[in-house]
């Protein structure tokens, strides 16, 4: 057995591989990427065999435990080096039901703190140690003919961003299963006030995607400790590839967090709605703790000249998905959440901070498996990088990414004012004038058109979308303040409540009938006011939650919104899905008022039943008159109300159109 051992060491020496002491790279690109469908964990009764990539380290060991926390290891293996940086070692007996983690042996010969391992797909409480599981049992009944409801274009998309906290955790909100998945499996469920809630409120709404904050595993939250009501929004990557334990019933069983995550799915499908995650795979919570850092160090980060860490993220760090095995990672990710939970989508954090060929190589990845999936991300970083931006996925390099959407920022500080300066107006709160040219090109979906004066648009001075499919239209998201907040902390200081009701529908009203994709936080429908805190990634319940009374309380605002998003799925001439069919239906109006917007969508505009369609957007604080296309029109939106049956005529010309409101018509 001795001499068979000492045979194998030389073959392994031979090919430039020793079990003490690995070869020595120059630089990361020099480490060998691996192509290999079993890293991590391959598991059958018989057999579980472990792979680890790891090609700096010296030595390498699995660990066993009987339990996700607590107590020693009941088993340390070594692992034998193997090819393209790879450690390997099987065990042959039943292991289902064990808990496991990876520890490698550095250069300096320091064993590194244990880690699940960053491909592990199931894990105990708080994610420390991977787990062996049965993953049939993780299926709910009727996994396997869960369909997502048909999409056709990716401009028929109306996104709810929510948290899943958020929805659900107040006490007005009628749900059982309060902060969890299960909670969006929950129909029939009731405001105080008797009005639906919950996943029937999303049907009523009529939202076509719901975007929830992460869910996979984040770092920030005990798991052991729920009964604090922690929150996070779940920026704080731990775990990529496995959901998170404080929205299950029950973070120690490593099943169920699965199971529920996948009925939360599969009730959103059969409700009319489809998935997106939100992933972040641009930096980690901790730099020398991570699951990245722990297998591979330093490998899957930037830095700058000096050895420091680079920062785009503003959280310490940042990846560089440029490296094979970072791009493999995060490709493999989302082909997984697909493959695995059915996802119908990815909205990518910070997405300005990963290289487009990463980007675009997840496109082609996931096209491959369904077309219709969406993906769309924050074009822009939240600092400088060592990466040279002409290679980054940036907002100005939307045109380079393929199939691939951007948030637009000059549409949402259009309506609403910098999102960096509180007390700054838009054109939808009392700052029409300057705004006008802005709204336009949010209008036209930053895409190319004729009557855009793209010198006059605050940010990017030029259209950066290919179509208007690559660009999502907003009026505020989880970041900074809400709607609300934002719209009474930089109105007029004699505007009234009602006015900056006004100014919500106004702005909302650009936002749904642009050509884009129209975006929305969850609550905005319902006034929610997150009480003037623009950073509350970590704030209390009270903060945070949607209080579902005020469905209710302004039934008028939410009711303008659900008319508002029946109009815009009624009528395609909203969603034109090319540059060209933009070009071609969309003309602006000259209407000789500053503070005004207005535009035609004629000739039966991508198959509308309406000939033409007139929009007139009015950002001043007063009334104007101004000139109109002749002719008999039919109202369908005046004065903060919208009916498709009609809300009388009008005649084309000299027109009124009141403060702060829009004017639709058509013939």
């Amino acid at each position: 057995m001795k001499k068979i051992k000492t045979v194998i060491l030389v073959l392994l020496a031979v090919a430039g591989i020793s079990s003490c002491n690995r070869h020595k790279y120059d630089s990361y690109d020099d480490y060998p990427p691996y192509y290999g469908n079993d890293l991590e964990l391959v598991y059958a009764p018989q057999k579980s065999d472990f792979t680890l990539w790891s090609p700096a380290a010296t030595k390498a060991r699995v660990n066993l435990y009987v339990s996700g926390a607590g107590g020693e290891a009941s088993e340390s293996l070594e692992m034998e080096p193997s090819a393209d940086g790879t450690w390997r070692v099987s065990v042959e007996r039943d292991l289902l039901g064990m808990f496991y983690t990876f520890q490698i042996r550095d250069a300096k010969r320091q064993w590194l703190d244990e880690t699940p391992g960053i491909w592990a797909k199931a894990a105990g409480v708080n994610g420390n140690r991977a787990a062996i599981i049965d993953w049939k049992k993780t299926n709910p009944e009727g996994w396997e003919n869960d369909k997502s409801p048909e999409l056709k274009n990716f401009t028929d998309i109306i996104i709810y961003e929510m948290h899943h906290r958020d929805f659900s955790v107040s006490p007005t909100s009628g749900m059982r299963h309060k902060g969890k998945f299960l909670a969006l499996t929950e129909t029939g469920a009731k405001t105080p006030e008797g009005l639906t809630s919950g996943i029937d409120h999303l049907k009523e709404l009529g939202v076509t995607h719901v975007h929830i904050l992460p869910s996979f595993d984040f770092e920030t939250i005990d798991e052991t400790r729920l009964e604090m009501n922690q929150y996070n929004w779940g920026y704080d990557p731990k775990n990529h590839n496995v959901p998170e334990g404080s929205y299950s019933t029950d973070p120690y069983d490593p099943p169920v967090r699965i199971r529920e995550f996948k009925e939360m799915v599969k009730s959103l499908h059969e409700n009319g709605l489809r998935v997106i995650l939100d992933v972040v795979f641009n930096h980690t919570y901790s730099r020398d703790k991570s699951a990245l850092a722990l297998t591979a160090p330093g490998y899957y980060y930037r830095f700058n000249r000096d050895g420091s860490f680079s920062d785009a993220s503003a959280c310490g760090n940042e990846t560089a998905s440029e490296r094979a095995m970072m791009r493999r990672y995060m490709i493999e990710s989302v082909k997984y959440w697909v493959e695995e939970y059915h996802i119908d989508g990815f909205r990518f954090d910070l997405m300005g901070i990963h290289d487009i060929e990463t980007m675009n190589q997840v496109r082609s990845e996931l096209s491959r498996i369904d077309p219709s999936i969406f993906i769309y991300g924050e074009g822009w970083a939240a600092a400088g990088s060592p990466y040279p931006g002409e290679k980054r996925a940036l907002k100005g390099n939307t045109s380079q990414l393929n199939g691939i959407a951007v948030f637009s920022d000059e549409m949402r500080d259009g309506l609403r004012g910098n999102v960096f300066i509180e007390k700054q107006a838009g054109f939808a709160s009392g700052l029409a004038e300057d705004n006008e040219e802005t709204v336009r090109f949010g209008i036209v979906g930053a895409t190319q058109h004729s009557q855009v004066n793209y010198h006059k648009v605050i940010y990017c001075k030029y259209p950066y979308a290919n179509n208007p499919g690559q660009v999502i239209n907003y009026a505020s998201c989880h970041d900074d303040l809400c709607l609300a907040d934002k719209l009474k902390s930089s109105a007029p200081e004699d505007a009234t409540a009602e006015e900056l009701i006004k100014f919500n529908k106004l702005a909302q009203t650009v936002v749904f009938t642009s050509q884009g994709v129209p975006f929305m936080r969850a609550g905005e429908e319902l006034l929610h006011s997150k009480q003037g805190d623009h950073n509350s990634y970590k704030s209390a319940d009270s903060i945070n939650q949607i209080n579902w009374s005020n469905k209710a309380e302004y039934a008028d605002l939410y009711n303008y919104y659900r008319n508002l998003i029946a109009l815009r799925k009624a009528h395609p001439a909203f969603r034109i899905p090319t540059t060209r069919g933009v070009m071609e239906s969309l003309d602006f109006i000259e209407t000789y008022e500053p503070g005004v917007v207005a535009y035609t969508l004629g000739e039966h505009a991508n198959g509308d039943e309406w000939k033409e369609i007139l929009v007139v957007l009015n950002g001043n604080r007063h009334a104007v008159n101004c000139q109109v296309p002749e002719g008999l029109w039919t109202v369908v939106c005046r004065n903060g109300r919208i009916d498709q049956n009609g809300l009388g005529t009008i005649r084309g010309g000299r027109i009124r159109v009141n403060a702060s409101s829009a004017l639709i018509l058509y013939k």
